[in-house]
């Protein structure tokens, strides 16, 4: 045989942690500052890039406007004066009408003021240069006229026929000099135009890009900002659910926002004026149980004397009302002795006596305590049990506690005539033994089957007289053990109360 003190822990004192380690100085609202902060940052950070995109476009769009479509349509312009150079010089030549001439030199100058100007603007060297090309080639061919102009009258076939070759190409020269500037505008505004459709769509991908990324990391900013908040309010709460399970002495290890500290600290002080009180309350209860045994005890004994007829003997209304009274005072002896083994479990001094222990003995010698009342009621009490012995490693005494707790609460919520059935069933591979009561009766609420093992919980919640501690005790005696304990009920078909306990080696 063994002992063993399990050392069931006494409620902790409620933490004394300095203030100052629980406080987290950013408050609520600085941290929903900075989430929003954060989120409008991430979303200037999206305009702005934005904003240079458009303006590189609208660059682009201003050269267009400003130099290349300019450019263009005067040297569309440049070629039309060439050929209308050519018709006025062709037409002098043949009528010698100075009006043509006239038109001659004034569609020259005003090529030469145009050119001049747009070789000025120009902004590609390249087509700079082939009208610089033009201007001179244009030069040649205005030295070349005048010549042949002052020539005509005296002009031989033959000097006609060289005047039109060389002006033939000159003028040829000319239109390839202007075309390729033209060309090479043509080509810069194709260019512009292909990098602006580019430039626009890359904008808009990455605009797109930008704005699911800012979409997300906002989410993630007020998601992280919220759990900050909600965190400490929601641990805050499982604690004050704690406390209004009874348990006082947890620690309130919550990092709170400023905003929240006043309130961490009142559920300090709160939790640790109840437990003064359950502590003023526990001593109470373990000095008045411990009183009122004595004089239970011995008007139990004095009662049982005066039913052995010691005394004297006793008339049938006398039995009667001394068995009456011998009943009750050992509900109330029981009653206290279960008070005092809860007083026992809360202050961590109930002891064990270890030892392997055949279960189905206990079980016997708890239906011979109940068979008068079973007999009475004609309630029948059936045993399932293994054929072989199954030992268990328990304490004798508190085992049989749980057994006749079990059964009597089993009888207890039973009518006439139901049946009780008690199931052994040994686990090897896990090396448990599982324990089953089962009644017939009325069930248990599934709102109240939570709380049945509570302390003083049956007592208050079923129409059934009793203290409400057995279920409760027989809990802490099974957890002692290392074992389970659980209920199943289903209203108005009974209920089974199982636990499971270690098999002995």
């Amino acid at each position: 045989m063994e002992q063993q003190n399990p050392g069931h822990a006494g409620p902790n004192a409620p933490s004394q942690e300095e203030p100052s380690k629980q406080r987290v100085r950013l408050s609520i609202f600085g941290r929903l500052t900075v989430g929003f902060l954060a989120i409008i940052l991430v979303m200037a950070a999206v305009s702005t890039f934005a904003l240079y995109q458009i303006r590189q476009i609208i660059e682009q769009s201003t050269a267009l406007v400003s130099h290349h479509y300019p450019a263009i349509d005067a040297a569309q312009w440049l070629l039309s004066s060439v050929y209308a150079q050519e018709r006025s010089d062709r037409e002098y030549l043949a009528v010698g009408d100075p009006v043509f001439l006239k038109r001659f030199r004034e569609e020259s100058d005003e090529y030469r003021r145009i050119i001049a100007s747009l070789k000025d603007q120009d902004v590609s060297q390249e087509s700079r240069e082939s009208l610089i090309e033009a201007e001179a080639l244009q030069d040649q061919y205005h030295v070349l006229f005048n010549r042949h102009a002052k020539l005509k009258a005296s002009a031989s076939r033959e000097r006609m026929a060289e005047y039109d070759s060389r002006r033939k190409a000159l003028i040829g020269q000319i239109t390839t000099a202007l075309q390729s500037s033209l060309d090479i505008h043509e080509r810069l505004v194709a260019g512009a135009l292909k990098d602006s459709v580019r430039r626009s769509q890359q904008t808009e991908q990455l605009t797109t890009y930008f704005v699911i990324a800012a979409v997300i990391l906002g989410v993630g900013f007020a998601g992280v900002a919220t759990y900050s908040i909600l965190s400490p309010l929601r641990r805050l709460q499982e604690h004050i659910r704690t406390i209004g399970q009874g348990e006082f002495g947890g620690a309130i290890n919550v990092p709170v926002p400023s905003d929240l500290y006043d309130l961490v600290e009142s559920v300090r002080s709160m939790a640790t004026k109840l437990q003064v009180l359950d502590d003023m309350k526990a001593e109470f209860l373990s000095h008045m149980t411990h009183e009122l045994r004595s004089p239970m005890t011995a008007i139990h004994a004095g009662t049982q004397l005066l039913l052995e007829e010691i005394p004297g003997p006793l008339a049938d209304t006398q039995r009667t009302t001394l068995q009456i009274m011998e009943q009750s005072s050992r509900e109330v002896i029981d009653m206290i002795s279960g008070l005092l083994d809860l007083a026992k479990f809360e202050s961590g001094m109930m002891e064990y006596q270890f030892s392997a222990v055949d279960p189905m003995r206990h079980i016997h010698t708890a239906i011979q305590k109940v068979h008068l009342f079973a007999e009475r009621e004609r309630i029948r009490i059936m045993v399932n049990a293994p054929p072989e012995p199954v030992h268990v490693r328990a304490d004798e005494t508190r085992i049989q506690q749980v057994l006749d707790n079990l059964l009597s609460n089993a009888l207890k919520f039973s009518s006439a005539g139901a049946l009780i059935c008690l199931k052994l069933e040994p686990d090897i591979k896990n090396k448990t033994l599982q324990i089953s009561v089962s009644d017939t009766g009325r069930g248990i609420a599934p709102d109240s089957l939570p709380h049945i093992f509570e302390n003083f919980y049956g007592g208050t919640a079923t129409k059934v007289p009793g203290s409400g501690i057995g279920l409760a005790l027989a809990k802490k005696v099974v957890e002692g053990h290392g074992g389970r304990i659980w209920a199943e009920s289903e209203l108005g078909k009974g209920t089974t109360m199982s636990f499971l306990l270690p098999l002995a080696s």
